[in-house]
């Protein structure tokens, strides 16, 4: 006889959980109880707020390739988890929300803080249910295991009432989940190969979620065998080596124009994973809908995503370390197209040297320093505003899931994914870069941070305002400034007070070695990096944006 609190913590032992991130609540007291039962076993990480708790789990899920759980309270705690919830659906991740709820016999009363959250999570997960039964725990749970990772992964949603975690019952366990990955066919791998003899300008882009190291690897190596350029899609520039031959950028928010004109002048592109989104796409303008200008070879684990915007001339639903594997096994192509190959090494490696920026401190020159001394094994997290385009165009990746950051654009993500970097990966670095705008949504997980013996750095640049918000203002209104200044705290004190090292940075040669006193702090550190407000996108400033719409 077990409680289902105790029944439910088992079975997250069983399929291999060794993590939950919550925010503690009253209606999930037996299961909490049940953790504290198997302390040893399962690690639980106490945020400071549901988001954070979410995107903590979410950034966890990312880095293992396995389920992470977020565990949260019911209605308010489970609104406030929605945030990553919605991120981990965009990401492909695999996370595993479970809820408190009010007691079956109090339901559909709009009780205390009631909220139907399989109506709520319905749009934002592959699945969303809820226990009935504590004998069923052990079934539910394996679908939502199963569910999260079959296919394109994605979070799922459990609701437990409060009486069901209570109740007390005999019931089997589960076994532990067990994933199948679809394979490419013969056939099709043949016709892929008769479609690059057949081409003078391939490309390749690579991304999306439900990768591994060996993919990663695999692919690269048909890349490089065959020299095919090769990009990454929105915030996956971890999943090729950046300092390989065939790397040629990232499709995203501050695409390098010359990129995108080599996607589009691509007589074959080659996606892997990637479901060329508005974000990767520049706004769909790279690749036409529905049918594209290139021929398009669409490789996906999802077989409803094959098609379903871009009709592909050869669509091929495979697990991508099956189809890297076969890739890599096919006999390599002596292209034509070296030139092709060369000429987009030589454009990337060119964007790379920081370009003359306003003020005293060049945040590209920044980025560069970090890159060049952090080992390859450090691992970047960032939210979501301009100052990430810095973080995407100047830092080179080497290894697989060094890169963490939210394709669905989420701001208040870069800290708390680099205090759940620190609980998978204590011994790496890990640089949480951060602006002044996304900080202040989930500050407090540095709290979480310090609470657990936890030492990232997090870089955080102070222009004063919401640079992405005030861009596209200055755009389409120039001058007509309204609700993107911020008013900030002083950061330096603010980090002293959660006892971070904390370092002021307002001039480029005062970086190098501010950074190397935050790296060997022994302690979560903050380095504030205060930028001109000018300085509003690599090569672009606030009054030239502002000229050029008043043009």
């Amino acid at each position: 006889m077990r409680n289902g609190g105790r029944i439910l913590v088992d079975q997250l032992r069983i399929h291999g959980v060794d993590t939950v991130y919550t925010v503690p609540g009253e209606s999930f007291l037996p299961a909490l109880d049940a953790l504290y039962e198997l302390r040893d076993e399962i690690r639980l990480v106490t945020a400071r707020h549901e988001g954070g708790a979410a995107n903590m789990a979410e950034a966890h899920a990312k880095l293992t390739g396995t389920p992470s759980v977020c565990f949260v309270n019911r209605g308010p705690g489970a609104t406030h988890a929605a945030n990553g919830v919605h991120t981990a659906f965009q990401d492909s991740t695999p996370l595993i929300v479970l809820i408190g709820q009010g007691p079956r016999g109090f339901l559909d009363r709009e009780s205390f803080q009631e909220i139907d959250h399989r109506v709520f999570f319905s749009q934002l997960t592959k699945w969303a249910g809820q226990v009935e039964d504590p004998a069923r725990i052990p079934e539910l749970v394996g679908k939502a295991m199963h569910i999260a990772l079959e296919g394109r992964p994605g979070p799922v949603a459990l609701a437990l009432p409060e009486d069901v975690l209570t109740a007390e019952c005999e019931t089997a366990d589960a076994r532990p989940y067990r994933i199948t990955r679809p394979h490419p066919g013969a056939d099709e791998m043949a016709e892929l190969r008769a479609m690059l003899v057949a081409s003078q300008r391939p490309a390749m882009i690579v991304g999306g979620g439900g990768w591994t190291t060996a993919a990663s690897r695999d692919l690269l190596a048909f890349a490089e065998a065959n020299r095919i350029p090769t990009a990454a899609s929105f915030r996956c520039q971890d999943y090729i080596d950046n300092h390989s031959e065939v790397y040629f950028g990232y499709g995203g928010l501050g695409i390098r124009p010359k990129l995108a004109e080599r996607i589009k002048d691509a007589d074959l592109l080659l996606v892997v994973g990637a479901r060329l989104g508005e974000a990767t796409t520049s706004r769909y303008s790279l690749v036409e809908i529905p049918t594209p200008r290139q021929k398009l070879v669409h490789v996906h684990l999802g077989p409803e995503e094959l098609g379903s915007v871009y009709q592909a001339d050869l669509p091929i639903n495979a697990g991508y370390g099956e189809f890297a594997a076969a890739a890599r096994a096919l006999a390599p192509v002596e292209g034509t197209w070296g030139g092709w190959a060369d000429s987009a090494r030589a454009d990337y490696l060119d964007d790379l040297a920081p370009p003359e920026a306003p003020g005293d401190l060049n945040l590209a020159a920044v980025v560069r320093h970090v890159s060049e001394v952090l080992p390859a094994e450090a691992i970047i997290t960032n939210g979501a505003g301009n100052f990430t385009v810095w973080a995407h165009r100047y830092y080179q990746f080497t290894s697989f899931r060094t890169q963490l950051g939210p394709t669905s654009g989420s701001m208040a993500y870069g800290i708390p994914a680099g205090v759940a970097a620190k609980v998978v990966h204590p011994d790496r670095p890990v640089i949480a870069f951060t602006g002044d705008g996304d900080a202040m949504m989930s500050f407090q997980e540095i709290a979480t941070a310090v609470q657990h013996g936890l030492d990232p750095v997090i870089l955080l640049v102070n222009n004063g305002m919401l640079a992405t918000m005030r861009m596209h203002q200055e755009r389409r209104f120039p001058g007509r400034v309204h609700g993107t200044d911020l008013v900030n705290p002083d950061f330096q004190a603010l980090g002293a007070s959660f006892g971070l090292h904390t370092e002021l940075v307002e001039r480029d040669a005062d970086f190098p070695a501010a950074f190397d006193r935050a790296l060997a702090a022994g302690r979560a550190a903050l380095v504030e990096l205060r930028i001109d407000p000018e300085q509003l996108t690599p090569g672009k400033t606030l009054a030239g944006t502002r000229r050029a719409a008043l043009a």
